[in-house]
C-alpha cells in the first residue's frame, strides 16, 4: 500500500504524496535496503506514518454571535439587498387595529409573507383592503428584530386587473345600495314644469352654458340658480355636497341638477366620493344627475332621482317646449269650453224633464197620507206583537224564579233528606244483621275449636312447677309438684309415682 505524505508549506491544505511502506513478515530483514532504495523527502515534506511527532496545526476559533448582533446583521444584509421591490400576491389574514396601521399575509401557491402598510399610506387609498383580493404591492424588506420575522413594509398598494379607482367605485357602489340609497322605490318624480332650478356646477365650465342654452331655447326665462363649485381636484366633492345643500334650500327651488362635463375617471372622480351620495339621497327636493358623457357612470348617477346621459339632455328633462305647452293648453281650453257647453245643455234637458214630470201636490200628499197609514198600522201590529213576546217571557221567568223560590227548595230538601234517612236505617238494619249472624257462625267456630270445651268433657290439663303443660310424665319426678286445670277451678298436687308410657304410645 503506498504511504501518505503531507505537504507542510500549507497546514489547511493537505497534499498527498504516496511513498511505499516499509514491508512486514519474512522480508522485514531486507528494510534498511529497501529504505536506503528509497527516494528522497524534498524540503519541507514529511512522511504522514513516520514515528515522530508531527508539529502543532493553528486552528481559527469561530466567531460567537449573540441574538440581536445576528439579527441586526440579518436585518442590514436583508434590508441592503432588497431597498425596493415589487410583489404581487392575494391579501388574506387581514387585520386593523386601532392605530390605523394595516397587517397582513400576501401570499400565493408556492409561499406567503407578512406585509404592514402603516396608517399614513393607508389613509392614501381609495378603495378598501379585503382578504382574497390580489394586488400589486411596492415596497422594501425589513425585519422586526423582536420576533425575529421578516416582513415587507409596504409604501403603495394597486389592485391587480382592475384600477385602484375602479375597485374604490365598486366597493363604494356595493355598500351604498346594500344600504337602500339607490332602491327604485325611493326615488321622486320631477316636477312637470318646475318653478325654479338649481344648478351644483362649474361657472366656467361648457357644461352650464350648455345646460342654459338648450333650457332657455325650450322654455325662455324660466329661473335658475348657479350654484358655484369645483367639479375636478381635491376638495371638490366636499365643495359639491355643500352646493347641494345651499342650492336645495334656497327660496323657490324645486329641482335640483349636478352637472359637469365629460372627462376622464380621475376628472369625475368627485362625484364618486360618498359625501356627494350621501348629500344627493338626502336632498329635500328631486335631484338630476347630469355628469359626464353617455357612457360615462358616477355614484352621483345612482344616488340622485334621474340620471340624464349629458347636462343638455337634463335641460331636455326639465324643460318642456314652451308653445308646445301653450299650444297644447289652447286645445284643452277649447275642449273644456265644449264639454262645459255639452254638459250644460244636457242638465237643462234633464231639468226640463224632470219639470214635466211634476204631478199635483195633493195627489202627492193624498199618496203620503196613505203610506203613513199603512206605516202606522205596522207599527201598531209590531208593538203588540213585542208586547206578547215580552209578556211570554216574564211568565217564563215568573215560573223560573217560583221553581227557584228558597222555601220551594228547602220543600224538596227536607223531602230528600226524609228519604234518605228512611233508606239509611233500612241498610243500617240490614248490614247489623249481617255482622250478627257472620258473629254468630264465627263465635261457633271458635267455641268449637277451644280447649275449654275439650276440658268439659272431663279431661284435665297439667302443669308443671315452671308453667309448662306436661305432654310425658317422664317430664316430673315423685315429689314434684303440679297443678291441675280442670273445666272449674284447678288442683294443686304432688306427684306420687310415675308411670312410664309403653313403648307404642311413644
Amino acid at each position: 500500500m503506498p504511504a501518505l505524505r503531507l505537504s507542510a508549506s500549507d497546514a489547511m491544505n493537505w497534499s498527498l504524496v504516496p511513498e511505499r511502506l516499509p514491508p512486514r513478515g519474512p522480508q522485514a530483514a531486507q528494510e534498511p535496503a529497501r529504505t536506503a532504495a528509497a527516494p528522497e523527502r524534498g524540503p519541507g515534506q514529511f512522511d504522514l506514518f513516520a514515528p515522530r511527532a508531527r508539529p502543532p496545526i493553528a486552528i481559527a476559533q469561530p466567531r460567537i454571535y449573540t441574538v440581536g448582533e445576528l439579527t441586526r446583521e440579518v436585518k442590514g444584509m436583508l434590508e441592503g439587498r432588497f431597498p425596493a421591490l415589487h410583489v404581487r400576491g392575494e391579501v388574506s389574514n387581514l387585520r386593523r387595529p386601532s392605530s390605523g396601521h394595516l397587517y397582513f399575509t400576501l401570499k400565493d401557491a408556492d409561499a406567503c409573507i407578512g406585509a404592514v402598510l402603516f396608517a399614513r399610506e393607508a389613509r392614501r387609498l381609495r378603495f378598501a383592503v379585503q382578504n382574497g383580493l390580489s394586488v400589486l404591492v411596492r415596497g422594501r424588506m425589513s425585519l422586526y428584530e423582536p420576533q425575529g420575522q421578516y416582513q415587507l413594509i409596504c409604501d403603495s398598494i394597486e389592485p391587480l386587473g382592475a384600477g385602484a379607482l375602479q375597485v374604490a367605485f365598486e366597493q363604494l357602489k356595493a355598500r351604498l345600495e346594500a344600504e337602500g340609497l339607490f332602491d327604485p322605490a325611493r326615488k321622486r318624480r320631477l316636477p312637470f314644469l318646475p318653478v325654479r332650478i338649481a344648478v351644483v356646477t362649474s361657472p366656467a365650465g361648457a357644461a352650464v352654458h350648455d345646460f342654459l342654452r338648450v333650457l332657455h331655447r325650450r322654455f325662455p326665462n324660466l329661473p335658475v340658480l348657479i350654484v358655484p363649485a369645483r367639479v375636478q381636484g381635491d376638495g371638490a366633492a366636499q365643495e359639491i355636497a355643500r352646493g347641494i345643500l345651499r342650492g336645495a334650500g334656497a327660496p323657490g327651488v324645486d329641482v335640483l341638477v349636478v352637472a359637469r362635463g365629460g372627462g376622464s375617471l380621475e376628472d369625475l372622480w368627485p362625484f364618486n366620493e360618498e359625501v356627494v351620495a350621501r348629500a344627493l339621497a338626502a336632498c329635500p327636493v328631486p335631484t338630476v344627475s347630469a355628469v359626464g358623457h353617455e357612457v360615462d357612470f358616477t355614484i352621483a348617477d345612482f344616488a340622485a332621482d334621474v340620471r340624464a346621459p349629458t347636462p343638455t339632455a337634463a335641460a331636455e328633462l326639465l324643460a318642456r317646449v314652451k308653445e308646445e305647452l301653450v299650444a297644447d293648453l289652447a286645445a284643452r281650453r277649447a275642449r273644456l269650453l265644449r264639454a262645459w257647453r255639452s254638459q250644460g245643455e244636457k242638465r237643462q234637458a234633464q231639468l226640463d224633464a224632470r219639470r214635466a214630470r211634476i204631478a199635483d201636490p195633493r195627489r202627492l200628499i193624498g199618496e203620503r197620507k196613505l203610506r203613513v197609514d199603512r206605516l202606522q198600522q205596522r207599527l201598531e201590529a209590531a208593538a203588540r206583537r213585542e208586547v206578547g213576546e215580552r209578556a211570554e217571557r216574564m211568565r217564563a221567568l215568573r215560573e223560573r224564579l217560583q221553581a227557584a223560590h228558597p222555601a220551594a227548595v228547602l220543600h224538596r230538601l227536607h223531602k230528600d233528606v226524609a228519604r234518605l234517612a228512611e233508606r239509611l236505617k233500612y241498610l243500617a238494619r240490614r248490614a247489623l244483621a249481617a255482622r250478627r249472624h257472620r258473629f254468630e257462625g264465627l263465635a261457633g267456630r271458635l267455641d268449637a275449636l277451644s280447649p275449654l270445651r275439650v276440658l268439659a268433657r272431663g279431661y284435665a290439663v297439667a302443669f308443671d312447677e315452671r308453667g309448662h303443660a306436661l305432654l310425658h310424665a317422664e317430664a316430673v319426678r315423685p315429689g314434684d309438684r303440679v297443678r291441675v286445670r280442670l273445666h272449674r277451678g284447678e288442683l294443686e298436687a304432688e306427684v306420687a309415682q310415675v308411670a312410664a308410657s309403653p313403648p307404642d304410645e311413644e
